[in-house]
């Protein structure tokens, strides 16, 4: 798993010990931002930029999501590393290489951007080739830069993930979801103590409670169009049974327990692009064989069977639905 310190790779677990027994999430280091006028620094431009992606990483596959619904594939590249994380953390392969430096791992790609980083070797992460440097690695601001920056050199520059009129509501259910949600589910896997692990549990549970609730009376969690608070929830979800419920011991209920955060998660699956961002290979085999301390014998499960291409039900609730949910409002 690791990090690098000054510079020097070191194979290191996180510390829950200091923390009571708690996960606690490092900030991103890098959070430069690419703008469409070039004022930040970092114009928009296709070719320029270079996105690097892990296809088990939910925050990693947030970044790919927004980028085929924006039709921005010929205008950013992208890299996935291998799916097993071990001892030199994310690889390259020999049929995805590094194309920007032939790196043979990723923290060698932060050291090209600065030789003296010290933090956790992250995905997402963008890189300029113009500047030769990491932009940004934080997935919050890169679907933002991603929803609105290139517009210019992209195929569907009508969407709009984040919308003026709805920015307020997406705040709000983002802050909930990301803390118990997003990474409750790391809080619940990760914690090496039964208090921790039972605080993160019982958060994750009640907010998903609350998503249903509310996904009972709308289509989409910021109202009747699709927005950024559903794909930063909908790459928790499309994991939550094949992985969450029982590598992090988030057993209370699966997702397909709840009839409307599936039918949401059946919805995004299917809308044009997203499938093709979701390798459930990659996504099982890194949780259970790259987390050791969670599941030593790293045996695979071979279930569960979850059919992601049958009929949602979202339409009864109204609003617009596949790539017209995101469209600007005239």
């Amino acid at each position: 798993m690791g990090l690098l310190i000054d510079g020097v790779w070191h194979d290191q677990w996180y510390d829950t010990k200091k923390h009571g027994g708690r996960f606690v999430r490092q900030e991103s280091a890098f959070r430069d931002w690419v703008t469409a006028d070039g004022a930040s620094g970092f114009p928009a431009a296709a070719g320029r930029y270079h996105l690097y992606v892990s296809y088990a990483c939910p925050w990693a596959h947030r970044a790919l999501i927004v980028r085929a619904l924006k039709g921005l594939d010929d205008a950013i590249s992208f890299s996935p590393v291998h799916w097993h994380m071990a001892e030199n953390g994310w690889e390259f392969t020999p049929d995805h290489p590094d194309p920007i430096h032939g790196a043979d791992c990723l923290h060698q790609v932060y050291t090209k951007a600065d030789p003296t980083y010290t933090g956790r070797v992250t995905v997402p992460a963008l890189w300029d080739r113009e500047r030769g440097t990491l932009v940004n690695n934080e997935s919050a601001d890169l679907i933002r830069m991603l929803n609105g920056a290139f517009d210019a050199v992209a195929r569907h520059p009508e969407l709009d993930l984040y919308p003026e009129d709805l920015r307020a509501e997406i705040e709000a259910v983002n802050e909930r979801v990301y803390h118990s949600v997003n990474n409750g589910v790391y809080k619940a896997g990760f914690a090496t103590g039964q208090q921790a692990y039972e605080e993160a549990f019982d958060a994750l549970f009640d907010t998903l409670d609350w998503l249903e609730e509310r996904l009972a009376r709308q289509r989409y969690l910021a109202g009747d169009r699709l927005t950024e608070a559903d794909i930063r929830l909908f790459t928790t979800l499309v994991r939550f049974d094949p992985v969450y419920v029982g590598h992090f011991k988030c057993n209370k209920h699966r997702l397909v327990d709840y009839p409307n955060l599936w039918g949401l998660t059946r919805e995004i699956y299917q809308m044009p692009g997203v499938r093709e961002t979701v390798d459930f290979e990659h996504i099982k085999k890194h949780y259970y064989v790259s987390h050791t301390m969670v599941n030593p014998t790293q045996v695979v499960p071979k279930g569960p069977e979850i059919d992601f291409e049958a009929p949602h039900d979202r339409a009864r609730l109204g609003g617009p639905g596949g790539l017209q949910a995101i469209a600007r409002s005239a």
